[in-house]
C-alpha cells in the first residue's frame, strides 16, 4: 500500500482497514520497519507512513528480517534421550536440515522487492 500511494503517506488505521486489522497492531509491526530504515512516520495533520527508500531497492527479506525474531522453524526445548539411537542424532540432522530451508528462503525472499509486488498486484487487477 505505501509503494502505491508513492509521494503520499497512509495512516495505520488506514492499513489496518485494508488488512482488516487492529491499527495498535499495525502500529507496533510499522515501527519495527521504522527502526529499520524502510518506512518513516510523520506527525500531524496530513501525516502518516511513508516508504522511507525507493519500493525497488525494499526487498521481502528486509521486511522478513524487520518483523520477525528467532528461527523460522522450531527446535524442541528439551533435548531428546541420549539412550535412543534416533534421539542422539536427530537434532543436529533436523538443525542442518532447518537451517538449509531458512537459507533458501532468506535467498527467494532477498529476490522479491516491493516494487515487484506491486507491480503484480497492479497487473492482477487488469485481468
Amino acid at each position: 500500500m505505501l509503494a502505491h500511494r508513492r509521494g503520499g503517506s497512509l495512516t495505520s488505521a488506514e492499513i489496518a482497514d485494508s488488512l482488516e486489522s487492529n491499527p495498535v497492531l499495525v502500529r507496533r509491526i510499522l515501527g519495527r520497519l521504522r527502526d529499520a530504515q524502510l518506512v518513516r512516520s510523520t506527525e500531524g495533520r496530513g501525516g502518516g507512513w511513508s516508504l522511507a527508500r525507493d519500493p525497488r531497492d525494499i526487498t521481502l527479506h528486509d521486511a522478513y528480517a524487520a518483523v520477525e525474531e528467532g528461527q523460522i522453524f522450531s527446535r524442541h526445548t528439551r533435548p531428546p534421550s541420549g539412550a535412543c539411537e534416533v534421539g542422539r542424532h536427530i537434532g543436529d540432522l533436523l538443525d542442518a536440515e532447518f537451517q538449509n530451508a531458512e537459507r533458501a528462503l532468506e535467498q527467494q525472499l532477498a529476490r522479491t522487492t516491493i516494487a515487484g509486488l506491486l507491480q503484480q498486484i497492479l497487473a492482477s487487477g487488469k485481468k
